[in-house]
């Protein structure tokens, strides 16, 4: 699918966020062409009467002036410099990325003001930006997230179609910790029954520590209406003998219960703790050795 770009200004950059654990998010733009059939936006979409089920995707919205919009309201005395989370909607580094450049500049932004931000990503092209992160890192704290549910070729193929391939994202990753940055995995969505099967758990923890992963957590599918049923009839296709199961699993809302999610977590902790990774949302790692040179450097 060919996605159309609406070049349009935004009146905001940062938006405040409630129940998630962060306060800010900012996204350079809205609509995804990565398509991901899980995406929990497409509820969103729906619910704003735009493309949410196949079509999805095709028209991403273009912030035009985003990093203006940000240095202003970073300037504002009213700023605590609190956590913004960069793609928390909508990937920052997806293709449109390549030509637009909205997220290097809003991370320019960030550097200039000495405000901390971290960045969810599926995207490789993030290693465009290392001397702009590098710069950021030296003024406050930063770090970065790569999305990789599996290493499953068939389930990424089927799930995340337009996203980059897993092992690209990884020596991404690679590339990010080498120059100093703090750069996890987030193993999220995990898919009952599919990406939640143990070996293909372990791989993930196993390559993800040998890409020098600093830290790696995991959650399971989430599915709110709107979402619910484009996964649904992507499941039906692609793995008809999960539809039933996943129907009485999520018959009662878009969560699981913790019975279903707490044994999967508590796996996934307990293969990073063997392989030397924690969770950085519980337990914070000492930073490889570059990073501390980075926060000397910035006394």
């Amino acid at each position: 699918m060919r996605a159309e770009y609406r070049e349009e200004p935004c009146r905001n950059a940062l938006n405040r966020v409630r129940g998630m654990p962060f306060a800010w998010s900012l996204n350079p733009y809205m609509g995804c062409a990565h398509r991901c059939t899980f995406c929990y936006v497409r509820a969103f979409e729906a619910r704003a009467d735009r493309p949410s089920g196949e079509r999805y995707g095709a028209s991403i919205r273009v912030k035009t002036n985003v990093a203006d919009v940000l240095r202003r309201e970073l300037a504002r005395p009213s700023w605590h410099r609190e956590i913004v989370a960069v793609g928390a909607a909508t990937d920052p580094y997806q293709p449109a990325d390549g030509r637009y450049r909205l997220t290097r500049t809003c991370i320019e932004a960030f550097a200039e003001a000495a405000s901390p931000f971290s960045i969810i990503t599926r995207g490789p092209l993030i290693v465009r930006d290392v001397d702009v992160l590098v710069e950021a890192a030296r003024r406050a704290r930063v770090s970065v997230t790569f999305s990789v549910p599996t290493l499953d070729h068939e389930i990424w193929r089927r799930t995340e179609p337009g996203t980059a391939p897993p092992r690209q994202r990884l020596r991404a990753l690679s590339r990010l910790v080498e120059a100093g940055i703090d750069a996890g995995v987030g193993m999220a969505p995990l898919l009952p029954g599919l990406s939640d099967r143990p070996e293909l758990l372990a791989d993930v923890v196993r390559e993800a520590r040998a890409a020098g992963a600093t830290a790696i957590w995991a959650n399971l599918l989430y599915l709110r209406p709107g979402t619910r049923e484009h996964f649904l009839a992507a499941l039906g296709r692609d793995w008809p003998e999960l539809l039933p199961h996943y129907e009485r699993m999520y018959a009662r809302g878009a969560y699981l219960p913790r019975s279903e999610t707490d044994p999967t977590r508590a796996r996934v902790r307990a293969l990073a703790r063997e392989n030397g990774v924690r969770d950085r949302r519980r337990t914070r790692l000492e930073p490889p050795a570059l990073a501390e040179q980075l926060q000397i450097a910035a006394m």
